[in-house]
C-alpha cells in the first residue's frame, strides 16, 4: 500500500505543478503583443496542460481511486477528513478543465481576460493544496 501511496504523492506534485505553472504562462500570454511569443506560449500551455498536467492528473486520480479500494473503503464513512479531501480534489478536477478553456481561448486567439484575472486564478490551486494536504496529514475529523 505505501507504493500505491508514493505514486500518488508523486503525480500529484506533478499535477499540481501544471495547476501552478500553466496559469502564470496565462499572465504572460494575455501580455504579450507579439506574434511570435503568441505562438510560442501556444506550445507552451499545450504542451503543460496535455503533456504533463493532465497525465499527473489521471494517474493521482488513479491511484487515490486504488487506495479508495484497497483500504479506505472499509472505513470510509468513519473519515469526516476524506470526504472534506475528495470534495476538494472534485473542485481541483473543475479547475483543471477550467484551465483546459482558457488554454483552448488563446488557442484560438479569443481570449477576453486580462493578466490581472489570470494573476488571481494562479493563486485558486495554492489554497486547495493547502486545504488537502492538512487534511491528509493532520485528519482533523
Amino acid at each position: 500500500m505505501l507504493w500505491i501511496k508514493a505514486w500518488h504523492l508523486i503525480f500529484m506534485v506533478t499535477w499540481f505543478a501544471g495547476l501552478f505553472y500553466l496559469p502564470r504562462l496565462f499572465v504572460y500570454h494575455a501580455q504579450c503583443e507579439d506574434e511570435a511569443g503568441n505562438a510560442r506560449f501556444k506550445v507552451m500551455e499545450r504542451k503543460l496542460y496535455y503533456g504533463i498536467t493532465t497525465p499527473g492528473m489521471v494517474l493521482t486520480l488513479g491511484f487515490g481511486i486504488w487506495m479508495l479500494v484497497a483500504y479506505a473503503w472499509q472505513v470510509y464513512g468513519q473519515m469526516g477528513w476524506l470526504h472534506a479531501k475528495l470534495a476538494l480534489v472534485a473542485v481541483m478536477v473543475v479547475y483543471h478543465f477550467i484551465c483546459g478553456q482558457h488554454l483552448k481561448a488563446f488557442r484560438d486567439d479569443r481570449n477576453r481576460r486580462s493578466h490581472v484575472y489570470y494573476r488571481w486564478f494562479n493563486e485558486v490551486p495554492v489554497l486547495f493544496l493547502i486545504g488537502i494536504v492538512l487534511l491528509a496529514s493532520v485528519k482533523p475529523f
